[in-house]
């Protein structure tokens, strides 16, 4: 007797329940997301730059690993350290961080508090001085040698320009000379990363904060701290990569990155070692979660890296409770120390720095 078919409706339950299970723990897991590149690069001559609160994160760098460092570039930001309040020693903690806030919003941004002596260049450089003298930073002996690129726009009312006059006179007071340092303030530029074709109308303040005004701010800031440099190319022809910078966090608490950067390789120092690095540092508002790609492939820094042998990375925040429009830490939001070498994001920026500069199939 032949037997009767079975009629397949679907998997037996157990297995329905299984493939469920698995279904929502691989929803679960971490995005998969590539690594960052060993690259072989020459991370002793490494540039830094930064808008807003990116650009006190790029002093910030600057001077905790002032070894590493050619020069930095400060657009539309004051000195290190500006919004550091002398009552922040006193009471650690949540108070502090308000505290610093309020000084950094009214003092270090609007210049308000002028008339209480802030910015003060004289006390920032001792307290630089004194930092470095601790081990929190490094020497301030490696700081005099570097290039110095200083920008505000003149319609730039989200920070004044007297609050980057203030960072011209920080660095002299480092003995910095006046040769190196270049203070560009005749520009008719609004909040933001100024390009000679790309962007909104040049006297504008808004998302994504790259404005044209007929002037190539990544080739002067470049070539400031380079030299002369060979010309750009018309497009990018290296690659753009995002990035997991996750593994440059595992282990440090409340450091307020993405788990996502971007760095671009030229298609020349992806084949062969010893291209330079260029940090980038977005300002608030002009996150990669903010903006998509605005910064990173409309301020021009990659059109110069072809042609000039260099990587720029492109690290990147995230907003929170604390931190609502994902800047960098220039008041303390995620560490007490937050200028030192070792705060979380200066922690975790170094680190994707030794990571481009550890030997790779190109070296």
């Amino acid at each position: 007797m032949p037997s009767t078919p079975v009629q397949h409706r679907g998997p037996p339950a157990a297995a329905a329940a299984l493939a469920l299970v698995i279904a929502a723990l691989a929803g679960c897991g971490e995005e998969v997301l590539s690594p960052l590149p060993a690259l072989g690069a020459k991370i002793d001559e490494t540039s830094v730059s930064g808008i807003s609160s990116g650009a006190y994160m790029a002093g910030q760098f600057e001077l905790a690993h002032s070894r590493l460092v050619a020069g930095v570039a400060i657009i539309a930001g004051g000195p290190w350290g500006c919004a550091d309040s002398v009552f922040a020693d006193m009471m650690p903690g949540p108070g502090a961080t308000f505290l610093n806030l309020s000084k950094a919003v009214n003092g270090c941004m609007l210049n308000a508090l002028a008339p209480l002596g802030v910015p003060n260049p004289d006390h920032l450089a001792d307290k630089a001085r004194r930092l470095a003298e601790e081990g929190s930073i490094d020497p301030i002996d490696g700081i005099r040698d570097h290039r110095v690129y200083l920008f505000s726009g003149k319609d730039d009312h989200t920070v004044v320009p007297a609050i980057v006059a203030s960072a011209a006179s920080f660095y002299a007071r480092l003995g910095v000379e006046s040769g190196h340092i270049k203070h560009v303030a005749d520009v008719p530029a609004g909040h933001g990363f100024v390009t000679d074709h790309q962007g909104l109308a040049c006297g504008q303040s808004a998302e994504p904060f790259v404005v044209n005004c007929a002037y190539d701010q990544a080739g002067e800031l470049l070539r400031h701290v380079y030299g002369e440099l060979h010309p750009r190319t018309a497009a990018p022809a290296g690659s753009f990569l995002e990035f997991d910078q996750r593994p440059f966090t595992r282990d440090l608490k409340e450091h307020g990155l993405s788990d996502r950067g971007v760095v671009y390789v030229p298609a020349g120092c992806a084949s062969a070692s010893g291209c330079r690095v260029h940090i980038a540092f977005h300002g608030c508002a002009q996150s990669q979660e903010a903006v998509g790609d605005a910064f990173v492939r409309e301020s021009g820094f990659a059109r110069w890296a072809d042609t000039n042998r260099l990587v720029i990375l492109f690290p990147q925040t995230k907003k929170s409770a604390v931190n609502p429009q994902g800047c960098w830490d220039w008041w303390g939001y995620t560490v007490h120390d937050y200028l030192a070498r070792n705060a979380p994001q200066i922690v975790a920026v170094h680190r994707m720095l030794e990571r481009l500069g550890a030997p790779g199939t190109s070296s």
